[in-house]
């Protein structure tokens, strides 16, 4: 009976192995897998029963351009809408990979694409790609509500693959925010409530950000002409983490407790 656990946790550690190294040779930046037990008692998935044949969820994250970032202001610039269609794009491409790949070895997998909003009124899409992302260990949630990771940044974008597969899950981040208020002052909205989450991560988005004062900026920019989508990134270009050429990167960092908000907290 040991020989067989033993030789079960080695072929899943390996699937896990395998997995990763493909979705980096397929382009992705960052890959994480989450455990979905703990978004299963929760009102996270739209349709609720989105996530029923799978148990896991594999996080996949690009790098934003450092040059594009830094060119941003108080409102999203036309380089910056265009290069989030193209990450998105090339995150939709990768995702799809995933699923060939996983469907190949025998298991049921499905991609999350990396922007679609599935309830604009709210903001919500069929998934929260950052609540996976952090449960994947990618980063940890910001004052902003964006997925900081150790080595970007929140300069990144995210899309999610649902899979069967037996894989071996990574753990949360802990939170690194710590006093600093350079997103909170750089809101364009001034929707960020400078807050830290009491765990590792809000207990519903209106904990940290005004939502209505969010919408209403990003609504405004979208009518702008070359933007074209509900997109900010102010927020995203004065994190100090993941700034510059020399991106800030994290060793030794301690994991976080394990515990999932609904899905109306991402």
């Amino acid at each position: 009976m040991d020989i067989v656990c033993d030789s079960g946790v080695e072929w899943f550690m390996s699937l896990t192995t395998d997995l990763k190294d493909f979705s980096r040779k397929s382009g992705a930046d960052l890959v994480g897998i989450a455990d979905l037990i703990p978004f299963r008692s929760t009102n996270f998935s739209l349709p609720d029963d989105l996530l029923d044949p799978y148990d896991f969820a594999i996080s996949i994250a690009l790098r934003l351009d450092n040059e594009i970032m830094d060119a941003i202001t108080d409102h999203p610039t036309i380089e910056y809408a265009g290069h989030y269609r193209k990450i998105n794009k090339a995150l939709d491409d990768i995702a799809t990979k995933i699923v060939r790949w996983t469907s190949k070895l025998g298991f049921r997998a499905t991609a999350i694409p990396a922007s679609f909003i599935e309830d604009e009124k709210n903001l919500l899409g069929n998934l929260s790609h950052k609540a996976i992302a952090r449960m994947a260990g990618i980063g940890w949630q910001g004052k902003s509500l964006l997925i900081v990771s150790p080595e970007f940044g929140p300069r990144i974008r995210l899309a999610t693959v649902l899979t069967d597969m037996p894989l071996v899950p990574d753990k949360p981040l802990k939170n690194r925010c710590g006093k600093c208020t350079a997103c909170t002052k750089a809101c364009p909205a001034s929707a960020i409530r400078n807050i830290l989450p009491k765990e590792s991560h809000f207990a519903a988005r209106e904990e940290a950000i005004r939502l209505d004062k969010c919408r209403e900026k990003t609504t405004e920019f979208k009518a702008v002409p070359g933007i074209g989508a509900m997109i900010c990134g102010v927020c995203v270009k004065s994190c100090p983490h993941g700034k510059g050429k020399n991106s800030v990167t994290e060793k030794g960092y301690k994991k976080a407790k394990l515990s999932v908000p609904r899905r109306g907290a991402f």
